[in-house]
Parts: C-alpha cells; sequence; structure tokens
C-alpha cells in the first residue's frame, strides 16, 4: 500500500470520536514506527493520555478508523505508549527536578467540600497509572491524613547536602501533610510567615522522586500560602472548586482572578455538590442551585471540567480513610470523578503542549517517514 505514510494514519486516527481521547494531542511524531506486511499493519504510536483511558473500545475505534481509511487492510496490530507531556521551567525544575506537573486544587471560601475533591482526584490520576504527590497546604486545618488513612510519623534521612522527609503513601499516591507531623489535636498557632515557610519545605526538604503530577490541596481564600506557593515556582495550572450557589460563585470568581493575576493558568472548575438524586426514590433535587460552575467557566472564559453530585459514599470515604473511587470504582460518582481528572490530564498536555514542549520541533519533521 503505497499510499499508506504517517500523515495518512495520522488523519485516520484523528477521526475517532472517543470521550477519553482529545484527538488535538495526536501530533506527527506520535507516530513512532510503522511496517506494512501484504495488506497487514504494524503500528506503534504514542499519546498524550492516561494508561486507563485507552480501553479495548478505543483500541477498536483505531483498528476501525484505520480499516476504513485503508480499504486493503486486512489485519491491524497495534502498541499504543501513553505519555506525560511535562511543564519545563527551570526554577520549578530546580526546587522540583523530579516532578513534571504542579496542580493547585483551590477554592474562594471553605466549605465546597476541596480536599475531598483533591483527594479523590489525586486517587483517580494513580488509578491511570500516573505517579502522584499531594501537598496539603492546608496548614491550620489538614485533613488529608484523615482522607487518605494515614497515621503515622514520616521518616527522615540525611542525604549528601540536608535533611530529606520521605512522604508516607495511599492508594499510590505520596502524601505530606502538617496532620502527619504534629498531634491531631494540637492546633497550628502560627503566623503567615512561618506556614509559608512551611509549604516550601514541603518543596525542598521532601523527597517527592519522579512524579507525574503534583498536587496543592489549598486553604480556603486568597492568603499567604497561595502568594508563597506561586512565588515559589511557576504551577503548571490551578483547578477552582466550587458549588452552584452563588455565595460560593462570588468567592470562585476572586480565586480564579487571582491566579490569573500571577500568571497562574486556571485549567478549569469543578463543581462539587451539584446535585443528590435520593436512593428511595430517584428523584434529583438541586439543593445548592443549578448551573453555577458551567455559568462562572462560560463567563471567565475556562474550561468546565465536570460536577460531582453529593453522595454519602463520598463523606463515608473521607471519614473512613478509604477515598470513593479506589473504594467503589464502578460508582456513577467515582465515574464522573475519572472523567474529570481525564479532562484535567487533557487540559494540562494541551497547554504544555502549545507552550512548545515538544511541538516545535515535531512539527518540522518528514510526514512520509
Amino acid at each position: 500500500m503505497a499510499d499508506l505514510t504517517k500523515s495518512g494514519i495520522l488523519n485516520a486516527l484523528k477521526k475517532v470520536e472517543d470521550s477519553n481521547f482529545n484527538r488535538d494531542l495526536l501530533i506527527l511524531n506520535s507516530i513512532k514506527k510503522f511496517e506494512v506486511k501484504g495488506n497487514d499493519l504494524y503500528l506503534d504510536f504514542s499519546v498524550a493520555m492516561p494508561l486507563g483511558a485507552v480501553t479495548d473500545s478505543l483500541k477498536e475505534k483505531f483498528v476501525n478508523a484505520l480499516k476504513s481509511e485503508f480499504s486493503a487492510l486486512r489485519k491491524v496490530e497495534m502498541n499504543i505508549e501513553t505519555k506525560v507531556i511535562a511543564h519545563h521551567d527551570k526554577k520549578k525544575d530546580s526546587i522540583l527536578p523530579g516532578v513534571k506537573n504542579t496542580i493547585a486544587v483551590a477554592s474562594g471560601k471553605g466549605g465546597v467540600g476541596k480536599s475531598t475533591v483533591a483527594v479523590n482526584l489525586a486517587v483517580a490520576l494513580a488509578k491511570d497509572g500516573a505517579s502522584v504527590g499531594l501537598i496539603d497546604a492546608d496548614i491550620y486545618g489538614p485533613s488529608i491524613p484523615l482522607m487518605l488513612g494515614l497515621k503515622e510519623k514520616p521518616k527522615v534521612y540525611q542525604n549528601q547536602q540536608n535533611m530529606k522527609i520521605i512522604p508516607l503513601a495511599n492508594y499510590g499516591v505520596k502524601v505530606i501533610s502538617m496532620g502527619l507531623l504534629v498531634d491531631d489535636n494540637a492546633p497550628v498557632i502560627w503566623r503567615g510567615p512561618m506556614a509559608s515557610g512551611a509549604i516550601k519545605q514541603f518543596m525542598s526538604d521532601v523527597d517527592w522522586g519522579e512524579l507525574d503530577y503534583l498536587i496543592f490541596d489549598m486553604p480556603p481564600g486568597t492568603g499567604d500560602i497561595q502568594l508563597t506557593l506561586v512565588q515559589t515556582i511557576p504551577l503548571t495550572g490551578a483547578v477552582i472548586v466550587t458549588t452552584p450557589q452563588e455565595v460560593s460563585l462570588i468567592d470562585a470568581r476572586k480565586a480564579l482572578k487571582m491566579f490569573s493575576r500571577v500568571n497562574v493558568p486556571v485549567l478549569g472548575i469543578v463543581e462539587n455538590m451539584s446535585y443528590f438524586i435520593a436512593q428511595d426514590t430517584g428523584k434529583k433535587y438541586d439543593i445548592f442551585g443549578t448551573g453555577g460552575g458551567s455559568r462562572i467557566a462560560k463567563e471567565l472564559d475556562t474550561e468546565f471540567l465536570g460536577g460531582i453530585p453529593i453522595d454519602p459514599g463520598i463523606r463515608i470515604g473521607g471519614d473512613n480513610g478509604v477515598p470513593m473511587v479506589y473504594d467503589n470504582p464502578d460508582s456513577e460518582h467515582s465515574k464522573i470523578i475519572t472523567a474529570i481528572s481525564r479532562d484535567l490530564v487533557s487540559q494540562i498536555n494541551m497547554r504544555n503542549l502549545s507552550e512548545g514542549s515538544n511541538s516545535k520541533i515535531e512539527i518540522l519533521l518528514d510526514d512520509d517517514q
């Protein structure tokens, strides 16, 4: 099949429609190798998406698209490699050399379930095959250890330069939190500079190793800790968590505008507590109103990543230290959170790609090689 080229294969694959697949992330150099033997195609290609999103259904769609484009094909065997596009920045790389992307999960006010969203997003990313870390940046109200079932104290070791803290891990997520360093009932009574110093240490003095994503569960508001973080390292982006009602949206706008002012891209809005479905009747209740998250995303020109309904299982999982995404992955709520995490990955990859991580070189390649 003389007409079968890299560009032809790419164009065929880009016709596939699937909720897990962003065709804009397929570029010419994604086609690593292909070989034609008679009427059979053997193809190796890479795509920037989570490993868990490469389902049998998606593979079948790729095969069907190629056979539709090249009617003489009898068999298609493919090897799909997934990749994470890193956010490259000299300042970030000097402080967190093994971390590809840094993401703040923030809210303008408390009580919107931001920490619950951060934990379940982190676990969803890990379940999809990513290496994930989570910094509990809420120094005064650390809740991440409870939500992830962590109770022991982190260990410390001495390297050639200084002391390093080994983060604890559960459900595939590495974690550091003030809640792991102080007694459960001991309040953290610190002025702003001390809390900000702790955040810096959580980055520089913790041995994070190699991570695809390091998530910061931010305290509510727009104060010292937020400013310390964005001044210390350039973040890949931020996710804003809100609930549908206007009193929450007012503060979500402030959080979004704060990140914009300090040149941190807002990757999207997550609406928590979107609605409630009664288990006995199946009736849907919009307890906190409806559509607020999507409205503010449209108003402020950012992505609406999705809405998470109220479910007692999410609260129970947080209290028991077993996140719902891990404990009940087939539930509708877990599927929604997983979809949000995959959309977030797509937003991160698109932004990193547009900033020139790989595209400037790859576009110049000969498309028929």
